[in-house]
């Protein structure tokens, strides 16, 4: 994808400063004086008809004056006056600009229409990509460009900073200065009228100069491109943020709930938040003070393969303190094995009671602190060791700081250093920082340090996940299911009955309690039984979702005359307590032995933003009260799944408890991934509610269902993150008749990447990336093979090799613009297999994808000495004119013409 508008707003030689102004205090004359003392290489030129000079240099009285056309405009102007300076702007040719102006939404021009509206459709015309209004501004240190009317100075450094606030923005500039934290970008989003979090992650994602990205994030407008880039961004670099705003909105007055609250009466916003920023990989903290330690640590660690965390303490008390720290993090600190046990008490004391964290005594010297760290690695007992160090009159701090030092540079698993205190104890971490370990003040520091680079790993790891459009594991009845919502839609119902429901989940493979629909009381005790007593007994009604509060549900009913007489007391309750509620029948099922199953809830919501959710927690009838539900965005495999179960605070009851199994996880992790495959191939449905299920060591049982509908046609692009395209996977045969697959590219492709690129020739390596390129770096290369399938398609053709394990032979890829107008395309062909039909292969399917898609021009740019390429493209139809660039073929091809 091209990034010219950001290279012009991030990169420009020359900017434009409209109403920069003389009079001190005021934006233009603030951010006129930055980017002079900011040492801006390029040219700067203030325009203000008023004056001859700004801050020493010559004005231009308007935009027409302007002696060359500027790359970025920065409008310090009224917001009455930027509509016309962007048209003007536009006709020179600027690409970027930044409006300081705000409430732009709620400005109306003579017309009556809102000046954010006239604004947007003045850029848009002349293809200027504005920043703001109400911006601070952005900050790009190394380039000298300090165009904010912020008064702190920045220093160079490898961190990106992007804001929706400007308070915000101007604390961290203020907090960074004095700890010397420097920043590759600064960026104050401001009301994101069009340049949003999703533009600038694109563009720090592969800044060479940027280590780590921090956001503090208000709001999102636009969740497919804030998902995808965010996603895309977190593959490449650490990605930590604050979410604002945890405080849930208020109730309606009086503080009750209405009895049909559903699913999204469960969850919160910032619920909903957490769970997306998880998905999309990026480190979630609760203060600014976090924020800095977080990524600091995040970046230094060393990459863990798990979760175990040794604590070594010189004392109890700040072993204790870290574990109560990790414990409300949600964190209990692993058992050590016994062959590590035995190890250690050959080296400690025998008062050591064998338990994590270590307590190596108050008079632990530096060898063994040594000792104790080269048992634990040998015996790789741990992937992450917090090493604790109280000073006293009976040890020697800085030989034991030297140890540790040394020892770290023979560990492999990520090590972290807390030496307590303040001034006796400074010269210490200096010595840990300038040898690259992380080291704290306070046992709680180093504990929750631990648990942001825990979080970040498993983070990553669901990253990875990429869940298929169809389903590999059970084979659902997709025909059966559609018939059932077709028949209730035809009718003019949304909500399905009960019975319905669990037909849906039926044919899901999902087990369920047969429920049995009755008229009336008298019908009730008929069927009653007829199924076999005892019995449960709820009522029918579309208008009532939570049945218990009007007691209208009865279990254990053991003979007809008292089904007969729950029925009709549910009737007299409804028509006295809720007369707007209309009781069509009633539902009957025998009653289901519990036994030691838990009652669990599986729903699913539909966000406005950011579409389908699953929710899972403790089920029954306690669910409204409690609200504890955890949250996850579909699609969903099994290890998805399990991430959902035991980030519930339903996971610790399923463990064994008091003589009773332990629940089935995989049949609880198999039914969540069932009813995420319903959602993909069943876009009608909106909400869904199975509370109970049952969930035992035998498996689990839907006892209650509901399931809503929506008439209108489902969005196609619904799902925040959207599923492997299976369904595109097309087998084919290379001419000399090897079995090929043309498929969507994975994650898991990389290996095989690196591989596939060894077998590339030094010209086909020019011809591909427009110079040699000798290894592509470990974040390009995970930019190349997780991708987000909403925005960008490869396919890659796949055989099998001579040893069985599958190798890719050749790679054609699209990017799509925000508009989907234009895509842009590459193809590659490994060396040794030209010839055999791949490239004609991959382009035709790639030109039927981007068709569909909807994708009106098809381009990309070729060498001109690469005539195989230009001959295959000329046999697709493809026009060629010249590019930008020396020795470069634009070729274009119109898939929307007749012709095409």
């Amino acid at each position: 994808m091209s990034f010219h508008f950001l290279q012009s707003l991030f990169d420009p030689q020359s900017i434009a400063v409209i109403g920069a102004s003389a009079r001190p205090q005021r934006i233009g004359n603030v951010v006129m004086r930055n980017l002079l003392a900011g040492g801006f290489g390029g040219v700067i030129m203030p325009v203000n008809p008023k004056r001859q000079a700004v801050a020493g240099v010559l004005t231009y009285p308007n935009v027409a004056a302007l002696p060359q056309t500027p790359d970025l405009a920065i409008l310090c102007t009224p917001a009455a006056s930027i509509p016309a300076l962007l048209d003007e702007l536009g006709r020179r040719g600027t690409r970027a600009a930044i409006i300081m102006a705000g409430y732009l939404a709620t400005t109306f021009d003579a017309g009556g229409r809102s000046l954010e509206t006239v604004i947007l459709e003045t850029a848009r015309r002349h293809g200027i990509r504005l920043l703001g209004g109400s911006t601070l501004g952005i900050l790009v240190p190394k380039a000298g460009i300090n165009a904010t009317f912020s008064q702190v100075r920045v220093e160079p450094g490898m961190l990106a900073f992007v804001s929706q606030s400007d308070a915000v923005g101007t604390m961290v500039l203020d907090w960074a200065r004095p700890k010397k934290v420097g920043f590759s970008h600064f960026v104050s989003l401001g009301d994101a009228l069009d340049i949003g979090f999703g533009e600038v992650l694109d563009f720090l994602a592969s800044d060479p100069d940027t280590q780590a990205i921090l956001l503090y994030i208000e709001s999102i407008r636009d969740r497919r491109s804030f998902m995808a880039a965010a996603r895309a961004a977190a593959r490449n670099k650490p990605v930590v943020a604050i979410k604002a705003g945890r405080a849930p909105h208020r109730r309606e007055a009086g503080g009750a709930e209405p009895s049909f609250l559903g699913m999204a009466g469960l969850i919160g916003s910032d619920d909903v938040f957490d769970a997306v920023l998880r998905r999309a990989g990026i480190l979630r903290v609760e203060h600014l003070d976090e924020l800095f330690g977080a990524v600091e640590t995040v970046v230094r660690s060393r990459p863990m393969n798990g979760s175990r965390l040794v604590a070594i303490s010189n004392g109890g008390g700040g072993g204790i303190m870290a574990e109560d720290s990790l414990y409300l993090g949600g964190y209990a600190m692993p058992a050590l094995d016994d062959a590590t046990v035995a190890k250690l008490r050959r080296i400690l004391p025998a008062s050591w009671d064998g338990c994590n964290p270590i307590d190596i005594r108050v008079d632990a010297s530096a060898a063994r602190y040594e000792a104790v760290l080269g048992a634990l690695c040998e015996q790789r007992a741990a992937d992450a060791i917090l090493v604790m160090h109280t000073p006293n009159a009976l040890s020697n701090s800085g030989e034991i700081a030297e140890a540790v030092i040394k020892a770290a540079k023979t560990i492999s698993c990520t090590l972290l250093t807390c030496w307590v205190g303040d001034e006796s104890v400074a010269a210490e971490r200096k010595r840990f920082v300038a040898a690259g370990i992380p080291t704290f003040s306070t046992p709680g520091h180093g504990a929750r340090a631990f648990l942001h680079i825990d979080n970040h790993r498993l983070a990553r790891e669901l990253l990875m996940q990429v869940p298929p459009s169809i389903s590999t594991g059970f084979t659902p009845d997709l025909d059966g299911a559609r018939q059932v919502l077709r028949a209730a839609l035809d009718k003019g119902r949304t909500q399905l009955t009960e019975a319905e429901s669990k037909a849906i989940l039926a044919a899901y493979g999902i087990p369920v309690v047969a429920t049995h629909a009755a008229t009336d009381s008298q019908d009730a005790a008929r069927v009653a039984q007829r199924i076999g007593l005892p019995v449960a007994l709820a009522v029918m009604s579309r208008d009532l979702r939570r049945k218990w509060d009007i007691g209208g549900v009865a279990l254990n009913l053991e003979t007809a005359e008292a089904v007969e007489a729950a029925a009709r007391g549910m009737i007299e309750r409804a028509r006295v307590t809720c007369p707007e509620v209309t009781i069509s029948g009633f539902n009957l099922q025998t009653m289901q032995p519990r036994g030691h199953a838990r009652q669990l809830l599986v729903g699913v919501t539909t966000d406005p933003l950011f579409g389908p959710l699953i929710i899972f927690g403790e089920g029954g009838r306690a669910t409204g009260i409690r609200r504890d539900m955890a949250v996850g965005l579909p699609p969903l495999n099994l290890p998805l799944a399990q991430d959902l179960i035991e980030r519930s605070r339903a996971a610790p009851l399923l463990d064994t408890h008091r003589g009773d199994p332990a629940a089935d996880r995989d049949a609880i992790a198999l039914a969540l991934t069932k009813v995420s495959q319903l959602l993909i191939d069943l876009p009608e449905i909106v909400e869904l509610d199975i509370n109970p299920l049952f969930a035992s060591d035998r498996g689990v049982m839907a006892v209650d269902a509901h399931i809503e509908l929506l008439a209108a046609p489902a969005n196609p692009h619904r799902f925040a993150i959207q599923p492997y395209p299976q369904a595109l996977e097309q087998p084919a045969a290379l001419r000399n008749g090897r079995p090929v697959l043309f498929r969507p590219i994975r994650p898991e492709d990389e290996a095989a990447h690196y591989v596939f690129l060894s077998h590339m020739s030094e010209q086909d390596l020019v011809y591909r990336f427009f110079h040699y390129v000798k290894q592509i770096p470990r974040r390009d290369m995970a930019r190349l093979t997780q991708i987000d399938y909403d925005r960008e398609m490869a396919f890659v053709a796949s055989a099998a090799g001579e040893d069985g394990v599958a190798e890719t032979l050749g790679v054609v890829r699209v990017v799509a613009a925000p508009d989907n107008q234009t895509g842009e395309f590459a193809i590659i062909i490994r060396s040794d297999m030209k010839g055999q039909g791949l490239g004609s292969g991959l382009m035709r399917k790639m030109i039927d994808y981007s068709r569909k898609r909807g994708i009106r021009i098809f381009r990309g740019d070729v060498m001109y000495d690469n005539q195989p390429m230009l001959t295959l493209l000329k046999g697709f139809g493809f026009s060629f004119g010249r590019s930008e660039e020396a020795g470069i073929v634009r070729c274009t091809l119109d898939l929307q013409a007749p012709s095409a």
